[in-house]
C-alpha cells in the first residue's frame, strides 16, 4: 500500500502545474480590460455557445472594449461562476446638461438576469423614485431632505438622507424607473436620478457617492444561465464526463470541491493541487502530501523502516511510473486508431461510399482515372481548407486551391451537403466525368469519402470562369470576338462529345457561363457534373426531378419534366446571346417582358434591332456577316419547340464554318429562319416559379432550381 501511495505523490509531484483553460482552445481570451472571457462566452466564430453570448471587441477604442452581441451592453468582467458585469445607464430627471428618459437594459427572453448583488439607488431630496413592470410598480425607495445640506450633491452615504436604496425581486430581467410625488414644492425642480448598481462597487464608492451624478453609467451585475440547453447540446456528445469533476442543474455547471476551471468546457475542471498550495505549505505537518483527482492525503512516515523503505521505493516508483506512461501512451493511440478508423467508415457510408462500390461493381466506372486521396492529403494540399484558399462557391460545395505532395496544383470541391440523398450527386460526378475524355471537360483526378463531407480533385484552371470575363470586364484583357466565337466553339465540340461521342450518351443539364472555365491559355473547359444524367444509347429523353438555373432552364424542360440533349442546346444558346451582348441571363434592370436574356434577345431579332443591344467589344472585333451568323444560330438554338432547335454537333460545326469565313462576302446560313408568335417569346413559365427574386437575379449569382414544374402555364 506504501509502494502505490508514494508512487502516486511522484506522478503528481513530477506533473506540470498549469492553469485550467477558461476559453475553447484557439480562442481570444482577452479585450481591452477584460481579461478573461470564459466559454460559453467568445470572440471569434466557433468560440462561443451562440449569438447572446458573442462579445464584440471594438479595437477602434484605447482601450479596446468589449461588448455583449445582441444587447449591446458593454461588458467590465464575466465570471465563470455565473456572473457578468456590465455598465448600465442613470436616469436622469430635472438635471442639467444631462440625457432624459434612458432606462435600465430590457434583458427579458435573454439568458440573462439582473443579480440581488445590485440595489436600486435614488438621489433626489425628498423625493419616490419607483420600479414599474407592465404598469405595476415592483418596487421604490423614499428619500428624506437633509436640510443640513446646501444640495443633494454633498451626500456622502445612502441612510435614507437625500440617498436610498431598496433590493430588488426575485428572477428580475427588466424593469422601467420613474419618479413619483415629491414631499415639497422646492424638490420637484431639483435633480434627481436613479440607477440600478453594484452594491460592492457602490459602498467601495462611498468617500462621495454624489460624484455619481457627474457620470453616465455605473456598474450592474448580471446572472447568465445556459437556458434551455443539455449537456449534450454544449459539448457535442453524450459522453461528456467520465468523472466527478463537473455537477450541473438544469442551467448552471460549477466545478466539483478539489477542482477548478471552466464547467462548460469538455474537461474543463482541472484537480486542484492541495499539496502544493502555497496559502497551506505544511498541510500534512511532518507527513507526506499525496494529492488524489478532487482531494489530498496526508501518509504518515514510518520512522522505523523509512531508510530502508525509500531505497526499495524510490526506483520502483520510477519504473513503475515509467511502464505506466508507456503502456498509457500505447493504449491512448490504439483507442484513437481504431476511433479513427470507424469515423472513416461511417463517413464512407455516409458520403455514398456503397452506391461508388456499387458502380465499381458494375463497370460503369473507370477505375484507372479515378484515384481514391487520403483525407490527410488533401487537408495538407489546402492548409486544412483554409479560408484564403477559396477559389468558388456554389450551391454544391465551395472549391479550394490546394497543391499535392508531387508539386500539382489542383482544385478541390467540398460538398456543403452531408445528409439524405442530396450526396449522390457528387457520386454522380464521379461516374459521369470518369467516362469523359476530352480536353474541353475539366478533368477529375479523384475524390476522397472518409471525411465528414465528400471531396473531389479537378485539374486547377487558372483563369476562372466565362462568366467573371463577360460581366466583370477587364481593360487590361478584353475578350475580343475571336477569343468568344473560339470559347463558343470549344464549348460546343465539348457538348456534341457528350451528346453524341461519349460511352453513354451524358445530357449536362447545368449548361452556364459560370460554368466554363478559362485555363492558362484562355481555353474553354466546361465544368460542374453534379446534375448531368447519363442515358442508354436508344434512350431519347429522361423524365427527372427539374434542376437547372433561372435565365438558363429551357421552359421545354420546365414544362415537361423531359429532359433531353435540345435542353442542353437551349441553355448554350443563352450563353451565346451572354457573348454577343455582354448581359446577364437573367436581369430586373431590363423591362418586365424581356427579364430574361433569351426573351430580349429573341425579340431585338424579331424587331431587327439585333446591333442594338450587342457589346461595344463585339461590335469593335467582330465582322458583321460573323455577327449575325452567330446571332441566327443562337436564335435557333432557343427556339422554343425543342425539336425544331439544332443539335449541338449541328451546332459546332456550324461555328468552325463561320470562323472560318472571316472574310466571306456573306453567309449561307444551315438553319432555317425560325418563326416566332409574338405571344410565344415571354417569360411566363420563368414568371411562375415561386423562387424567381431580384436580389439574386441582378446579381449575377446562379440561382439554382430543384422544383416540380406546374401542370399549366
Amino acid at each position: 500500500m506504501d509502494i502505490i501511495q508514494i508512487t502516486l505523490f511522484l506522478w503528481y509531484m513530477t506533473a506540470v502545474a498549469s492553469e485550467a483553460p477558461l476559453g475553447k482552445p484557439n480562442c481570444s481570451s482577452q479585450c481591452g480590460s477584460v481579461t478573461q472571457i470564459p466559454y460559453p462566452f467568445g470572440i471569434e466564430a466557433g468560440c462561443y455557445l451562440d449569438d447572446w453570448f458573442q462579445i464584440i471587441c471594438d479595437n477602434s477604442a484605447s482601450p479596446s472594449k468589449a461588448f455583449l452581441n445582441i444587447t449591446g451592453l458593454e461588458v467590465l468582467e464575466i465570471s465563470v461562476e455565473g456572473t457578468l458585469k456590465v455598465a448600465s445607464p442613470i436616469t436622469f430627471s430635472n438635471c442639467s446638461n444631462k440625457p432624459v428618459g434612458r432606462q435600465t437594459p430590457n434583458l427579458e427572453g435573454s439568458p440573462f438576469l439582473f443579480s440581488r448583488k445590485n440595489k436600486f439607488t435614488s438621489m433626489s431630496c425628498g423625493g419616490i423614485a419607483l420600479m414599474t413592470l407592465h404598469g405595476s410598480t415592483i418596487g421604490g425607495c423614499l428619500s428624506i431632505c437633509d436640510y443640513y445640506s446646501t444640495s443633494v450633491l454633498q451626500t456622502k452615504s445612502c441612510s435614507g438622507m437625500n440617498c436610498c436604496q431598496t433590493t430588488l425581486p426575485y428572477c428580475l430581467s427588466s424593469f422601467n424607473t420613474s419618479f413619483g410625488a415629491e414631499l415639497n414644492a422646492d424638490s420637484q425642480k431639483a435633480c434627481k436620478y436613479a440607477f440600478l448598481v453594484d452594491n460592492d462597487w457602490f459602498t467601495s464608492n462611498s468617500t462621495n457617492i454624489s460624484a455619481i451624478g457627474e457620470m453616465d453609467y455605473v456598474p450592474v451585475v448580471l446572472e447568465w444561465y445556459v437556458v434551455n440547453y443539455t449537456k449534450f447540446d454544449i459539448y457535442g456528445t453524450n459522453n461528456w464526463r467520465d468523472d466527478n469533476s463537473t455537477d450541473c442543474s438544469s442551467s448552471q455547471c460549477f466545478c466539483s470541491k478539489g477542482y477548478h476551471g471552466n464547467p462548460y468546457l469538455l474537461h474543463g475542471c482541472k484537480d486542484i493541487n492541495e499539496c502544493e498550495d502555497p496559502e497551506h505549505p505544511n498541510r500534512c505537518g511532518s507527513g507526506i502530501c499525496i494529492n488524489y483527482p478532487g482531494k489530498f492525503f496526508c501518509q504518515l512516515p514510518d520512522r522505523r523502516s523509512s531508510r530502508v523503505n525509500l531505497a526499495i521505493i524510490v526506483p520502483s516508483s520510477v519504473l513503475g511510473l515509467l511502464f505506466l506512461m508507456i503502456g498509457s501512451w500505447w493504449s491512448h493511440k490504439g483507442i484513437k486508431k481504431r476511433k479513427n478508423i470507424k469515423r472513416k467508415e461511417k463517413f464512407f457510408k455516409q458520403n455514398g461510399g456503397l452506391v461508388l462500390e456499387q458502380q465499381l461493381s458494375s463497370g460503369e466506372l473507370n477505375v484507372e482515372k479515378v484515384k481514391l486521396f487520403n483525407c490527410k492529403e488533401l487537408e495538407k494540399a489546402t492548409d486544412h481548407f483554409n479560408a484564403d484558399r477559396i477559389i468558388g462557391q456554389g450551391g454544391q460545395g465551395t472549391v479550394y486551391k490546394g497543391m499535392l505532395v508531387d508539386g500539382r496544383i489542383v482544385a478541390v470541391k467540398k460538398s456543403k451537403i452531408v445528409e439524405g440523398g442530396e450526396v449522390g450527386q457528387f457520386i454522380n460526378e464521379i461516374v459521369i466525368l470518369s467516362q469523359i475524355s476530352h480536353r474541353n471537360v475539366v478533368k477529375l483526378l479523384g475524390c476522397c469519402l472518409e471525411t465528414e463531407v465528400p471531396l473531389l480533385v479537378y485539374e486547377f484552371i487558372l483563369n476562372g470562369t466565362l462568366f467573371e470575363y463577360i460581366h466583370h470586364k477587364n481593360e487590361d484583357f478584353p475578350l475580343t470576338w475571336e477569343m468568344r466565337l473560339r470559347i463558343s466553339i470549344e464549348v460546343a465540340g465539348a457538348l456534341s462529345y457528350l451528346h453524341s461521342a461519349a460511352a453513354f450518351p451524358i445530357f449536362h443539364r447545368d449548361v452556364k457561363s459560370s460554368n466554363i472555365l478559362l485555363d492558362e491559355k484562355y481555353r474553354a473547359k466546361v465544368a460542374d457534373f453534379g446534375t448531368s444524367r447519363s442515358v442508354s444509347i436508344d434512350q431519347t429523353h429522361l423524365t427527372t426531378l427539374v434542376r437547372g438555373t433561372f435565365g438558363y432552364l429551357d421552359p421545354e424542360y420546365f414544362q415537361s419534366s423531359q429532359l433531353t440533349e435540345k435542353s442542353d442546346v437551349y441553355s448554350f444558346g443563352v450563353v451565346l446571346a451572354e457573348l454577343l451582348t455582354g448581359q446577364k441571363p437573367v436581369s430586373f434592370m431590363r423591362p418586365q417582358e424581356s427579364r430574361s436574356l433569351a426573351t430580349y434577345f429573341l425579340i431585338s431579332m424579331e424587331e431587327n434591332s439585333l446591333f442594338d443591344i450587342l457589346d461595344a467589344q463585339v461590335m469593335k472585333d467582330g465582322e458583321n456577316d460573323q455577327i449575325v451568323a452567330v446571332a441566327n444560330l443562337a436564335k435557333a438554338c432557343l427556339n422554343l419547340n425543342g425539336r425544331k432547335r439544332p443539335t449541338m454537333k449541328e451546332v459546332a460545326v456550324e461555328l468552325e464554318r463561320i470562323q472560318l469565313s472571316v472574310k466571306a462576302s456573306g453567309v449561307q446560313q444551315n438553319f432555317a429562319e425560325v418563326e416566332y408568335d409574338q405571344s410565344q417569346i415571354t417569360d411566363r413559365w420563368y414568371i411562375a416559379s415561386p423562387s424567381s427574386t431580384g436580389s439574386c437575379m441582378d446579381s449575377g449569382t446562379s440561382c439554382s432550381l430543384d422544383v416540380q414544374p406546374p401542370m399549366s402555364f
